[in-house]
């Protein structure tokens, strides 16, 4: 006897889209069957036309908790992953108080995180000047790797290396294979905007800037040998080196965002600061060529950077206001949205945003992947029982925990930011209209439920 099953005409395997009834056991998948081949379960749920997915793995999530929990925090932002369809989040080391620097960061963040959580929770750990003798302990006590800035991060506690600081962490990273994640802005190229609006302030952060700092992460991954991974290309300009890169096997990876795939600098509203980011949203030329650069493989994962902030941190203009998109809830949605009018399926997507996460952040159950170029998505097992050994994420396969999503993709919602479980209101989606609506979240085979949290930290 099983304990659930589901049946869905359009669940989402890594072999394809298929009609099929997937059984959970013990809070795994324990088997992949036809619908007419379904096993014997205490509950059963027909999704009919509704699409299976497996969960989404958002690693790139600022909670904020302790010390800015005003900003967002684990209950709070946990919720909103959850309704979102993402069942999995891995949590940046800054904005926190502290920062999580070294083990006992990290212990005062696992605290805080204790028994809050409606989906699971992993931590990245941070590399700023002056610890580097903390970054073995960290990588031991359990994060999934560090997070450096080549520019001001926007926070004091929480500077960003220089050139022979990042080479120096690189090397130190490298000698456990551990992996490096880089907000890459060369500082040199970057200005103060000339002005309150949102051209001064895209012309302030040009995609120059980004280009040449993915440079040198390259030239300096080629030296060390380090695996590392781009956050939040926001800039076209970053393709080519890339995918040069990758072609001379570098070990180096990257992301891109909902917010830099779906909207555009021409569109932004005058004083709409909720729209102002690090780096920017640029120009609809630019966003068709990210779009390109998901097809042709070079860019691995989309995930959310949500990063909020209070209301009063968001005024009075695009000079001043804080740098941030809140859209932890909307991802899935947004993506589908301009996904489906580009011609791409929900597998491209399902491999944006939760097989290819899952492999980088090393939480698809498979050792020794995390991070590597060119991030590979295995098609794993499929049977009747489920294999064993720990359940990962980002694919429905047998042996994976049964996070799972019911997401019905020909439905509409209109955003309300007052609406969203974010702690602020704040989201540039708000009053947009996008495809596609998540019915029902499981979190290893249990329905997400806004008054029983039931996350483990991993």
């Amino acid at each position: 006897m099983h304990d659930l099953v589901i049946t869905s005409r359009r669940a989402v395997l890594p072999e394809g889209e298929r009609p099929a009834a997937v059984a959970v056991r013990d809070g795994r998948i324990a088997g992949i069957h036809a619908p007419d081949a379904a096993p014997e379960a205490a509950e059963r749920v027909d999704l009919g036309d509704v699409a299976l997915l497996p969960g989404l793995v958002d690693s790139h999530v600022h909670v904020n908790e302790p010390g800015r929990t005003h900003w967002e925090g684990f209950a709070s932002a946990t919720r909103a992953a959850a309704a979102g369809g993402v069942t999995t989040i891995v949590d940046m080391p800054l904005n926190s108080l502290p920062p999580t620097v070294d083990v006992p960061a990290l212990e005062v963040k696992r605290a805080a995180a204790a028994g809050r959580c409606a989906v699971d929770v992993a931590f990245w750990g941070g590399a700023v000047p002056g610890n580097l003798k903390d970054l073995r302990a960290l990588h031991e006590a359990g994060v999934r790797g560090f997070k450096c800035f080549l520019s001001p991060s926007g926070v004091d506690e929480f500077p960003p290396l220089g050139v022979e600081e990042l080479r120096a962490v690189m090397a130190e990273i490298a000698s456990f294979d551990g992996l490096l994640i880089v907000h890459a802005e060369d500082p040199e190229l970057l200005a103060d905007p000339a002005g309150p609006g949102y051209a001064e302030f895209l012309g302030s952060r040009p995609g120059e800037s980004e280009r040449r700092a993915v440079e040198r992460v390259i030239a300096l991954a080629r030296q060390t040998g380090v695996r590392a991974h781009i956050l939040h290309v926001s800039s076209a300009l970053c393709l080519e080196p890339l995918a040069e890169a990758r072609r001379d096997g570098v070990r180096i990876t990257a992301e891109t965002c909902p917010h830099y795939l779906t909207l555009a600098a021409e569109e932004v509203p005058e004083g709409a600061t909720q729209f102002k980011c690090c780096p920017p949203i640029r120009e609809e030329a630019n966003r068709d060529g990210l779009w390109k650069g998901l097809a042709d493989g070079v860019l691995d994962c989309v995930v959310s950077d949500h990063s909020p902030s209070t209301p009063d941190l968001k005024v009075p203009d695009f000079a001043a206001a804080w740098g941030g998109i809140s859209s932890l809830q909307l991802g899935l949605s947004a993506v589908w949205t301009e996904a489906s009018w580009r011609g791409h399926g929900l597998g491209d997507v399902v491999r944006w945003m939760s097989a290819a996460p899952a492999v980088l952040a090393g939480l698809d159950g498979r050792r020794g992947t995390a991070g590597t170029a060119g991030v590979g998505v295995a098609a794993g097992p499929t049977g009747k029982e489920a294999a064993a050994g720990p359940g990962g994420k980002g694919s429905i396969v047998v042996g994976n925990d049964a996070d799972l999503v019911a997401f019905d993709p020909g439905a509409a919602q209109t955003v309300d930011a007052a609406a969203l479980h974010h702690r602020n209101p704040v989201t540039p989606y708000h009053g947009r209209t996008l495809s596609g609506v998540v019915r029902t979240t499981w979190l290893r085979g249990r329905a997400v439920r806004d008054d029983a949290p039931h996350g483990t930290l991993l």
